[in-house]
């Protein structure tokens, strides 16, 4: 069997490069060694944002480009995707070191990052990338207001700010079902052993025994791209890339008001602190360096005390490593550039060599996903084929109704099936969109369902999962498709676990 591309790799960049493919009419391929988004794609801080931190090192093209797409990204998914607003407390007596490119240029500020200089990169945020629905950043006094109630008494001002929240294992899964509805063939748990070129082709060797050949190759491992080129495609030295790890943490609800926190530390870092799938805060990220792919990312010791101390310098409410309830962590490939290590470029880079062609891909950031899949088939279709650009406004699978549309479908949903609790009905809006009747289908009462294995997750929904989305595990559905495992008992994440079995 001979495909135009074969991508290595099911995180949100592969599944996007062969969304785009196969919408070019292209016969594609995308080959994963585990579940699709296992990786760093589900284990990000799950925003689509410019990186308001990445002004202090001068990246304006990657925040400008990245803003360019945040509301765009918002069109195409607004089940999976909605506006979130970010409150950014002043300390005034917050010293922070002197790595900064702002602060070598204006050695004035002694390491100090002053009122005026927080609102001109938020002015400069606001304005480089086009903002159309999201609301322009303003000034907050904290001390009138749920925002500041949470939060220690020295602080009385805050800006607040703009970003969009996305669930990013569905971004991943939601590209997958595209290219898979366009024609794409999706491999999961289906590694590359081998790869040659040969008679004008790539001969491709799979884990389960297939030889399939291909006119080119995309490798876009993540944190294995070095690990691909020296092992099965046996090219050449890979380029240097730094590992690190972000891990987050996530514990019982601090704040109701629905809107998040971008927190400064002394030490230079920031972390975010997010409502969480109704009952729960986010708390990331860290930055540590990761010694390899192989090795499995988890969340240190160290580094949750490092989330708990620093919100704890926030909240009135201490963070105890003891109130968390789950972590995650995920391992970015960074460019190493021979820059301060806390500088290494989020920007990615797409390296063309050889005939037939292989196109590598190196770094990159879920905002940044579509335009580099744009990038990266700009370069393959005057080798292999293919139309013109149309990933811009196609919204992904059950993406099809207005950014304010969820609550009229979740009504919609509630008065067909009245069975659904409004919770039920919200998450089934917040996960398939338009497709949550697909599920559903003739259901006359939550019995016609099957069995109910907790937090509304029915044996319908379970059995769609696997059908439609490659599920197979526990793990692959209350972690990656949905987050339910937060919400049920290890009692009841076991009775699933024991059903797929069987």
């Amino acid at each position: 069997m001979t495909f135009d591309l074969l991508v290595i790799g099911g995180g949100v960049n592969g599944a996007g490069i062969a969304r785009d493919a196969a919408g070019r009419g292209l016969k594609v391929a995308l080959a994963e060694k585990g579940d699709l988004a296992s990786g760093t794609s589900s284990a990000s801080t799950k925003l689509f944002h410019g990186g308001l931190r990445y002004l202090e090192y001068g990246e304006i093209s990657l925040v400008r480009h990245a803003l360019g797409e945040r509301e765009r990204l918002w069109a195409m998914m607004p089940h999976i995707a909605r506006p979130m607003r970010f409150i950014l407390p002043l300390d005034t007596e917050m010293r922070f070191d002197t790595t900064t490119l702002v602060s070598r240029l204006m050695p004035w500020t002694k390491g100090r990052r002053p009122a005026w200089m927080i609102r001109a990169g938020l002015f400069l945020y606001d304005h480089l990338g086009g903002r159309d629905r999201l609301p322009a950043t303003a000034r907050l006094d904290l001390r009138n207001g749920p925002e500041g109630s949470v939060l220690k008494e020295k602080f009385e001002t805050a800006f607040e700010y703009s970003d969009v929240w996305v669930d990013d294992a569905r971004l991943v899964i939601l590209n997958a079902r595209d290219a898979a509805a366009r024609g794409a063939e999706v491999w999961p748990r289906t590694a590359v052993t081998g790869a040659r070129r040969e008679g004008g082709l790539w001969q491709v060797s799979l884990s389960d025994s297939r030889e399939v050949a291909a006119r080119a190759l995309v490798n876009a491992a993540g944190p294995f791209v070095t690990e691909v080129l020296k092992g099965p495609l046996a090219e050449r030295e890979a380029p240097k890339i730094r590992l690190v790890r972000g891990s987050h943490i996530i514990v019982p609800q601090l704040f109701t008001h629905g809107k998040s926190y971008f927190f400064q530390g002394t030490d230079g870092r920031i972390i975010f602190a997010i409502p969480y799938e109704g009952a729960f805060t986010l708390i990331g990220t860290t930055e540590a360096e990761h010694p390899s792919a192989e090795q499995r990312p988890e969340a240190s010791a160290a580094e949750i005390a490092y989330l708990c101390d620093f919100a704890s310098s926030y909240f009135r409410q201490p963070v105890r490593p003891e109130d968390v309830v789950w972590t995650y962590s995920g391992v970015r490939p960074l460019q190493d550039d021979g820059q301060d290590a806390n500088a290494a470029t989020r920007d990615y880079r797409l390296e063309l060599e050889g005939s037939p062609p292989l196109l590598s891909v190196f770094g990159g950031k879920i905002t940044t996903y579509r335009r580099l899949a744009e990038e990266a088939m700009e370069k393959l279709v005057p080798l292999v084929g293919g139309s013109g650009d149309w990933t811009g406004g196609a919204p992904l699978p059950g993406g099809d109704f207005p950014v304010d549309g969820g609550p009229a479908l979740v009504e919609a949903l509630r008065r067909e099936y009245p069975f659904l609790t409004e919770v039920w009905a919200s998450r089934l809006i917040r996960s398939y969109g338009t497709l949550a009747r697909d599920i559903l289908g003739d259901a006359a009462s939550e019995a016609d369902l099957g069995q109910a294995f907790g937090a509304t997750l029915t044996e319908r929904e379970v059995l769609w999962l696997k059908a439609h989305e490659w599920a197979q595990t526990a793990e692959d559905i209350l972690w990656r498709r949905s987050k339910l495992g937060l919400h049920m008992s290890p009692t009841e994440r076991q009775a699933l676990a024991d059903w797929l079995g069987a």
